[in-house]
Protein backbone atom coordinates (compact mmCIF):
# COMPACT_ATOMS: atom_id res chain seq x y z
CA UNK A 1 0.00 0.00 0.00
CA UNK A 2 2.77 2.03 0.71
CA UNK A 3 4.34 1.97 -2.47
CA UNK A 4 1.36 3.03 -4.18
CA UNK A 5 -0.20 5.46 -1.49
CA UNK A 6 2.06 6.89 1.54
CA UNK A 7 -1.08 8.18 3.12
CA UNK A 8 -4.17 6.82 4.67
CA UNK A 9 -6.11 8.10 1.96
CA UNK A 10 -6.40 4.94 -0.23
CA UNK A 11 -9.13 5.93 -3.12
CA UNK A 12 -10.59 3.55 -5.72
CA UNK A 13 -7.97 4.73 -8.10
CA UNK A 14 -5.10 3.12 -5.64
CA UNK A 15 -7.11 -0.36 -5.82
CA UNK A 16 -7.60 0.11 -9.43
CA UNK A 17 -3.93 -0.02 -9.36
CA UNK A 18 -3.04 -3.01 -7.18
CA UNK A 19 -1.86 -6.12 -9.79
CA UNK A 20 -4.81 -8.71 -9.75
CA UNK A 21 -4.11 -11.88 -12.44
CA UNK A 22 -6.60 -11.94 -15.39
CA UNK A 23 -6.26 -15.40 -15.35
CA UNK A 24 -8.24 -15.97 -12.07
CA UNK A 25 -11.54 -16.81 -13.29
CA UNK A 26 -14.94 -15.80 -11.14
CA UNK A 27 -16.24 -18.51 -11.75
CA UNK A 28 -13.09 -20.57 -10.95
CA UNK A 29 -13.41 -18.64 -6.97
CA UNK A 30 -17.01 -17.99 -6.44
CA UNK A 31 -17.98 -20.95 -5.54
CA UNK A 32 -14.98 -22.26 -3.42
CA UNK A 33 -15.67 -18.74 -1.53
CA UNK A 34 -19.30 -19.06 -1.13
CA UNK A 35 -18.81 -22.90 0.27
CA UNK A 36 -16.18 -22.04 3.14
CA UNK A 37 -17.85 -18.93 3.92
CA UNK A 38 -21.25 -21.71 4.42
CA UNK A 39 -18.80 -23.99 6.25
CA UNK A 40 -17.57 -21.23 8.40
CA UNK A 41 -21.19 -20.00 9.22
CA UNK A 42 -22.35 -23.26 10.24
CA UNK A 43 -19.67 -23.92 12.34
CA UNK A 44 -20.58 -20.61 13.85
CA UNK A 45 -23.87 -21.17 14.61
CA UNK A 46 -22.58 -24.46 16.23
CA UNK A 47 -22.49 -22.73 19.28
CA UNK A 48 -24.41 -21.11 21.65
CA UNK A 49 -22.61 -17.90 22.14
CA UNK A 50 -23.70 -17.33 17.95
CA UNK A 51 -27.17 -15.34 17.64
CA UNK A 52 -28.25 -17.84 14.74
CA UNK A 53 -27.56 -20.78 17.55
CA UNK A 54 -30.27 -22.83 16.80
CA UNK A 55 -30.02 -26.16 18.93
CA UNK A 56 -26.22 -28.95 20.08
CA UNK A 57 -25.37 -30.40 16.62
CA UNK A 58 -25.11 -33.81 18.46
CA UNK A 59 -28.52 -33.56 20.17
CA UNK A 60 -29.83 -33.43 16.59
CA UNK A 61 -27.16 -35.69 14.55
CA UNK A 62 -29.44 -38.95 14.85
CA UNK A 63 -32.28 -40.70 16.39
CA UNK A 64 -29.71 -42.88 17.89
CA UNK A 65 -30.46 -43.75 21.74
CA UNK A 66 -27.09 -43.32 23.49
CA UNK A 67 -25.24 -40.30 24.05
CA UNK A 68 -21.95 -41.42 23.19
CA UNK A 69 -23.28 -42.38 19.54
CA UNK A 70 -24.89 -39.06 18.73
CA UNK A 71 -21.38 -37.59 19.87
CA UNK A 72 -19.23 -39.84 17.51
CA UNK A 73 -21.45 -38.90 14.61
CA UNK A 74 -20.91 -35.16 15.28
CA UNK A 75 -17.84 -35.94 15.49
CA UNK A 76 -17.27 -38.04 11.91
CA UNK A 77 -18.92 -34.93 10.44
CA UNK A 78 -16.61 -32.57 11.81
CA UNK A 79 -14.02 -34.30 10.71
CA UNK A 80 -15.61 -34.48 6.75
CA UNK A 81 -16.24 -30.89 7.10
CA UNK A 82 -12.53 -30.31 8.19
CA UNK A 83 -11.49 -32.32 5.23
CA UNK A 84 -13.59 -30.34 2.94
CA UNK A 85 -12.64 -26.85 4.04
CA UNK A 86 -9.15 -28.02 3.84
CA UNK A 87 -9.51 -28.82 0.45
CA UNK A 88 -11.18 -25.64 -0.37
CA UNK A 89 -8.61 -23.41 1.19
CA UNK A 90 -5.94 -25.41 -1.14
CA UNK A 91 -7.82 -25.33 -4.27
CA UNK A 92 -7.83 -21.35 -3.64
CA UNK A 93 -4.15 -21.15 -3.16
CA UNK A 94 -3.52 -23.28 -6.32
CA UNK A 95 -5.68 -21.30 -8.27
CA UNK A 96 -3.95 -17.93 -7.30
CA UNK A 97 -0.24 -19.45 -7.08
CA UNK A 98 -0.79 -20.39 -11.03
CA UNK A 99 -2.23 -17.14 -11.94
CA UNK A 100 0.74 -15.12 -10.19
CA UNK A 101 3.51 -17.55 -11.61
CA UNK A 102 4.68 -18.48 -7.76
CA UNK A 103 4.47 -22.54 -7.78
CA UNK A 104 8.41 -21.98 -7.56
CA UNK A 105 7.97 -20.31 -4.14
CA UNK A 106 4.92 -21.33 -2.49
CA UNK A 107 2.72 -24.45 -2.13
CA UNK A 108 -0.86 -24.64 -2.01
CA UNK A 109 -1.13 -27.05 1.53
CA UNK A 110 -2.75 -25.70 4.47
CA UNK A 111 -1.98 -26.91 7.78
CA UNK A 112 -4.68 -28.95 9.61
CA UNK A 113 -4.05 -25.93 12.49
CA UNK A 114 -5.00 -23.21 10.21
CA UNK A 115 -8.51 -24.56 9.02
CA UNK A 116 -10.04 -21.91 11.37
CA UNK A 117 -13.16 -24.24 12.58
CA UNK A 118 -14.49 -24.30 15.83
CA UNK A 119 -15.12 -28.12 15.26
CA UNK A 120 -11.19 -28.72 14.76
CA UNK A 121 -9.25 -29.72 17.62
CA UNK A 122 -5.90 -28.72 16.36
CA UNK A 123 -6.85 -24.87 15.52
CA UNK A 124 -8.97 -24.96 18.71
CA UNK A 125 -6.15 -26.48 21.23
CA UNK A 126 -2.94 -25.63 18.93
CA UNK A 127 -0.78 -28.61 17.79
CA UNK A 128 1.70 -28.89 21.08
CA UNK A 129 -0.55 -31.36 22.33
CA UNK A 130 -1.00 -34.71 21.05
CA UNK A 131 -4.23 -35.48 19.18
CA UNK A 132 -5.38 -37.93 21.50
CA UNK A 133 -5.13 -34.55 24.39
CA UNK A 134 -6.89 -32.80 21.55
CA UNK A 135 -9.69 -34.91 20.93
CA UNK A 136 -9.88 -35.71 24.88
CA UNK A 137 -10.42 -32.00 25.56
CA UNK A 138 -13.08 -31.73 22.33
CA UNK A 139 -15.03 -34.14 23.85
CA UNK A 140 -15.10 -32.46 27.73
CA UNK A 141 -15.68 -29.04 26.19
CA UNK A 142 -18.64 -30.26 24.04
CA UNK A 143 -19.83 -32.13 26.96
CA UNK A 144 -19.83 -28.73 29.37
CA UNK A 145 -21.71 -27.10 26.26
CA UNK A 146 -24.28 -30.25 26.67
CA UNK A 147 -24.87 -29.28 30.49
CA UNK A 148 -24.71 -25.43 29.33
CA UNK A 149 -27.36 -26.09 26.57
CA UNK A 150 -29.53 -28.34 29.42
CA UNK A 151 -29.51 -25.20 31.39
CA UNK A 152 -30.74 -23.38 28.95
CA UNK A 153 -33.79 -25.28 28.53
CA UNK A 154 -34.42 -24.87 31.81
CA UNK A 155 -34.49 -21.54 31.91
CA UNK A 156 -36.73 -21.38 28.71
CA UNK A 157 -34.15 -19.60 26.65
CA UNK A 158 -34.12 -22.82 24.88
CA UNK A 159 -36.39 -25.51 23.51
CA UNK A 160 -36.23 -29.26 22.70
CA UNK A 161 -39.61 -28.62 21.44
CA UNK A 162 -38.58 -25.80 19.21
CA UNK A 163 -34.75 -24.85 17.67
CA UNK A 164 -33.81 -21.70 17.81
CA UNK A 165 -34.01 -18.43 20.78
CA UNK A 166 -36.93 -18.92 22.45
CA UNK A 167 -37.34 -16.33 25.51
CA UNK A 168 -35.01 -13.56 25.65
CA UNK A 169 -37.44 -10.64 26.81
CA UNK A 170 -37.19 -8.85 30.27
CA UNK A 171 -39.02 -9.58 33.46
CA UNK A 172 -40.60 -12.90 32.54
CA UNK A 173 -43.19 -10.68 30.74
CA UNK A 174 -45.05 -12.85 27.74
CA UNK A 175 -43.13 -15.98 28.73
CA UNK A 176 -44.92 -18.96 27.57
CA UNK A 177 -44.77 -22.76 29.61
CA UNK A 178 -46.33 -23.90 26.54
CA UNK A 179 -43.79 -23.96 24.50
CA UNK A 180 -41.89 -26.28 26.53
CA UNK A 181 -43.67 -29.98 26.55
CA UNK A 182 -40.98 -32.39 26.04
CA UNK A 183 -38.68 -30.79 29.08
CA UNK A 184 -40.82 -28.11 31.59
CA UNK A 185 -39.18 -24.82 31.55
CA UNK A 186 -38.42 -24.14 35.30
CA UNK A 187 -41.08 -21.67 36.49
CA UNK A 188 -39.48 -19.34 38.42
CA UNK A 189 -36.32 -19.22 36.28
CA UNK A 190 -34.61 -19.94 39.68
CA UNK A 191 -32.08 -23.05 39.79
CA UNK A 192 -30.24 -24.08 42.77
CA UNK A 193 -26.79 -25.50 42.54
CA UNK A 194 -25.95 -27.42 46.05
CA UNK A 195 -23.52 -29.99 47.09
CA UNK A 196 -26.44 -32.09 48.82
CA UNK A 197 -29.82 -32.83 47.04
CA UNK A 198 -32.09 -30.71 49.04
CA UNK A 199 -34.39 -29.88 46.43
CA UNK A 200 -36.61 -32.23 44.02
CA UNK A 201 -35.43 -29.52 40.86
CA UNK A 202 -32.06 -28.43 41.45
CA UNK A 203 -29.88 -28.13 38.87
CA UNK A 204 -28.66 -32.24 38.95
CA UNK A 205 -31.68 -33.71 39.45
CA UNK A 206 -32.87 -31.86 36.13
CA UNK A 207 -29.99 -32.24 33.98
CA UNK A 208 -30.91 -35.75 34.88
CA UNK A 209 -33.85 -35.34 33.78
CA UNK A 210 -32.69 -33.81 30.30
CA UNK A 211 -30.61 -36.35 29.45
CA UNK A 212 -33.57 -38.62 29.80
CA UNK A 213 -35.64 -37.09 27.87
CA UNK A 214 -32.99 -35.96 25.15
CA UNK A 215 -32.32 -39.61 24.43
CA UNK A 216 -34.12 -42.95 25.30
CA UNK A 217 -34.35 -43.14 28.95
CA UNK A 218 -33.39 -46.74 28.83
CA UNK A 219 -29.94 -45.73 28.15
CA UNK A 220 -30.31 -43.42 31.18
CA UNK A 221 -27.27 -44.89 33.02
CA UNK A 222 -24.98 -45.31 29.70
CA UNK A 223 -25.85 -41.57 29.02
CA UNK A 224 -24.79 -40.08 32.87
CA UNK A 225 -21.46 -42.32 32.70
CA UNK A 226 -20.24 -40.89 29.38
CA UNK A 227 -21.17 -37.23 30.81
CA UNK A 228 -20.05 -37.39 34.00
CA UNK A 229 -16.84 -39.44 32.77
CA UNK A 230 -16.18 -36.06 30.57
CA UNK A 231 -16.42 -33.35 33.24
CA UNK A 232 -13.33 -34.08 35.65
CA UNK A 233 -14.94 -37.11 37.76
CA UNK A 234 -12.86 -38.03 41.02
CA UNK A 235 -11.69 -41.55 41.98
CA UNK A 236 -14.81 -43.56 43.06
CA UNK A 237 -17.42 -41.04 42.56
CA UNK A 238 -20.71 -42.05 40.87
CA UNK A 239 -22.11 -40.24 37.36
CA UNK A 240 -24.52 -38.44 39.30
CA UNK A 241 -21.87 -37.03 42.26
CA UNK A 242 -19.67 -35.92 39.54
CA UNK A 243 -22.68 -34.42 37.55
CA UNK A 244 -23.47 -32.24 40.77
CA UNK A 245 -20.00 -31.19 41.69
CA UNK A 246 -19.77 -29.83 38.48
CA UNK A 247 -22.14 -27.66 38.47
CA UNK A 248 -21.74 -27.20 42.25
CA UNK A 249 -18.27 -25.99 41.67
CA UNK A 250 -17.38 -25.59 37.93
CA UNK A 251 -20.22 -24.73 35.67
CA UNK A 252 -20.62 -21.13 36.12
CA UNK A 253 -16.38 -20.51 35.70
CA UNK A 254 -17.23 -21.77 32.41
CA UNK A 255 -20.37 -20.01 31.73
CA UNK A 256 -18.54 -16.91 32.59
CA UNK A 257 -15.67 -17.89 30.39
CA UNK A 258 -18.24 -18.41 27.47
CA UNK A 259 -19.88 -15.41 27.45
CA UNK A 260 -16.89 -13.26 28.39
CA UNK A 261 -17.70 -12.12 32.27
CA UNK A 262 -21.23 -11.00 30.75
CA UNK A 263 -23.32 -13.97 32.17
CA UNK A 264 -26.77 -14.49 30.73
CA UNK A 265 -27.48 -16.76 34.32
CA UNK A 266 -26.32 -14.98 37.35
CA UNK A 267 -25.00 -17.01 40.18
CA UNK A 268 -26.61 -15.83 43.42
CA UNK A 269 -24.12 -17.14 46.62
CA UNK A 270 -24.21 -17.61 50.05
CA UNK A 271 -20.48 -17.30 50.34
CA UNK A 272 -17.59 -20.00 50.68
CA UNK A 273 -19.02 -22.47 52.34
CA UNK A 274 -21.87 -22.66 49.48
CA UNK A 275 -24.62 -22.85 51.54
CA UNK A 276 -26.79 -21.98 49.43
CA UNK A 277 -25.93 -21.33 45.25
CA UNK A 278 -28.95 -20.41 42.53
CA UNK A 279 -28.82 -19.51 39.21
CA UNK A 280 -31.32 -17.14 37.89
CA UNK A 281 -31.90 -16.38 33.94
CA UNK A 282 -31.29 -12.77 33.41
CA UNK A 283 -34.40 -12.16 31.07
CA UNK A 284 -36.71 -13.84 33.95
CA UNK A 285 -35.67 -11.82 36.74
CA UNK A 286 -37.90 -9.73 38.33
CA UNK A 287 -38.56 -7.42 40.94
CA UNK A 288 -40.40 -10.44 43.03
CA UNK A 289 -37.46 -13.03 42.16
CA UNK A 290 -35.51 -12.18 45.25
CA UNK A 291 -38.51 -12.66 47.64
CA UNK A 292 -39.94 -15.76 45.99
CA UNK A 293 -35.99 -17.18 46.84
CA UNK A 294 -36.30 -16.37 49.76
CA UNK A 295 -39.38 -18.09 50.50
CA UNK A 296 -38.94 -20.97 48.08
CA UNK A 297 -35.40 -22.01 48.85
CA UNK A 298 -33.79 -20.01 51.20
CA UNK A 299 -35.86 -20.75 54.56
CA UNK A 300 -37.07 -23.75 53.66
CA UNK A 301 -32.79 -24.75 53.30
CA UNK A 302 -32.66 -23.70 56.84
CA UNK A 303 -34.98 -25.68 58.57
CA UNK A 304 -33.57 -28.94 56.39
CA UNK A 305 -30.21 -28.00 57.55
CA UNK A 306 -31.37 -27.73 60.95
CA UNK A 307 -33.59 -30.88 61.04
CA UNK A 308 -30.50 -33.07 59.44
CA UNK A 309 -27.89 -31.68 61.89
CA UNK A 310 -30.06 -33.25 64.55
CA UNK A 311 -30.27 -36.39 63.10
CA UNK A 312 -26.70 -36.72 62.60
CA UNK A 313 -25.88 -36.12 66.12
CA UNK A 314 -28.49 -38.99 66.61
CA UNK A 315 -26.50 -41.18 64.57
CA UNK A 316 -23.62 -40.05 66.40
CA UNK A 317 -24.90 -40.87 69.69
CA UNK A 318 -25.83 -44.14 68.66
CA UNK A 319 -22.34 -44.94 66.60
CA UNK A 320 -20.08 -47.16 68.12
CA UNK A 321 -17.20 -46.76 65.75
CA UNK A 322 -15.13 -44.05 66.26
CA UNK A 323 -14.19 -43.91 62.60
CA UNK A 324 -17.84 -43.28 61.98
CA UNK A 325 -18.34 -40.38 65.01
CA UNK A 326 -15.27 -39.17 63.81
CA UNK A 327 -16.93 -38.58 60.30
CA UNK A 328 -20.19 -37.76 61.40
CA UNK A 329 -18.57 -34.79 64.03
CA UNK A 330 -17.32 -33.25 60.52
CA UNK A 331 -19.86 -33.34 58.73
CA UNK A 332 -21.91 -31.86 61.26
CA UNK A 333 -19.05 -29.30 61.87
CA UNK A 334 -19.43 -28.17 57.89
CA UNK A 335 -23.29 -27.93 58.68
CA UNK A 336 -22.78 -25.67 61.64
CA UNK A 337 -20.96 -23.17 59.34
CA UNK A 338 -23.43 -23.73 56.26
CA UNK A 339 -26.00 -22.77 58.95
CA UNK A 340 -24.49 -19.58 60.01
CA UNK A 341 -23.44 -18.31 56.36
CA UNK A 342 -26.77 -19.37 55.33
CA UNK A 343 -28.61 -17.17 58.27
CA UNK A 344 -26.61 -14.39 57.30
CA UNK A 345 -27.15 -14.53 53.33
CA UNK A 346 -31.05 -14.75 54.28
CA UNK A 347 -30.62 -11.53 56.38
CA UNK A 348 -29.06 -9.74 53.06
CA UNK A 349 -31.51 -11.44 50.74
CA UNK A 350 -34.79 -9.77 53.16
CA UNK A 351 -32.65 -6.04 52.80
CA UNK A 352 -32.62 -6.71 48.97
CA UNK A 353 -36.30 -8.64 48.32
CA UNK A 354 -38.28 -5.60 50.21
CA UNK A 355 -35.94 -2.73 47.91
CA UNK A 356 -37.72 -5.18 44.89
CA UNK A 357 -34.76 -3.82 42.26
CA UNK A 358 -35.78 -3.58 38.55
CA UNK A 359 -33.27 -3.50 35.85
CA UNK A 360 -33.13 -2.04 32.54
CA UNK A 361 -31.11 -4.80 30.18
CA UNK A 362 -30.65 -1.95 27.88
CA UNK A 363 -27.94 -0.75 30.92
CA UNK A 364 -26.44 -4.21 30.63
CA UNK A 365 -24.99 -6.67 32.36
CA UNK A 366 -21.87 -4.95 33.83
CA UNK A 367 -24.48 -2.26 35.57
CA UNK A 368 -27.14 -4.51 36.79
CA UNK A 369 -24.97 -6.96 38.20
CA UNK A 370 -23.74 -4.29 40.14
CA UNK A 371 -27.35 -3.63 41.97
CA UNK A 372 -27.11 -6.95 44.36
CA UNK A 373 -24.40 -6.09 46.85
CA UNK A 374 -22.45 -9.05 47.48
CA UNK A 375 -25.44 -11.69 47.26
CA UNK A 376 -24.18 -12.72 43.58
CA UNK A 377 -20.79 -14.05 42.56
CA UNK A 378 -17.72 -13.01 40.69
CA UNK A 379 -19.21 -9.59 41.54
CA UNK A 380 -15.25 -7.62 40.70
CA UNK A 381 -14.75 -9.56 37.75
CA UNK A 382 -18.43 -8.45 36.36
CA UNK A 383 -19.02 -5.00 37.68
CA UNK A 384 -15.43 -4.04 37.47
CA UNK A 385 -15.28 -3.59 41.68
CA UNK A 386 -16.31 -5.17 44.91
CA UNK A 387 -19.44 -3.85 46.21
Amino acid sequence: AQALNSTFHFQVGDFKRLPYPEKVKLEQTKPIATEAICLAQSDWDSYERSRDFKALPFLTACSEPTLEYSYTVWITKNRDEIGKMKHLEEENNRLFIDAYGLADELTPEVPIERITLTVNPAYRYGIKKTEEERDTRFREDSMQGLVSYAIGCMMGRYSLDTQGLIYAHSGNKGFDPSRYTSFPADDDGIIPLTDTEWYDDDAANRVEEFIAVAWDALHLEANLNFLAANLSPQKGEGSRDTVRRYLCDSFYKDHMQTYKKRPIYWLFSSGKQKAFQCLVYLHRYNESTLARMRTEYVIPLTAKISSHIEKLENDKGGSGSAAEIKKLEKEIKNLHKQQTELTEFDEKLKHYADMRIPLDLDDGVKVNYGKFGDLLSDVKAIHGKAV
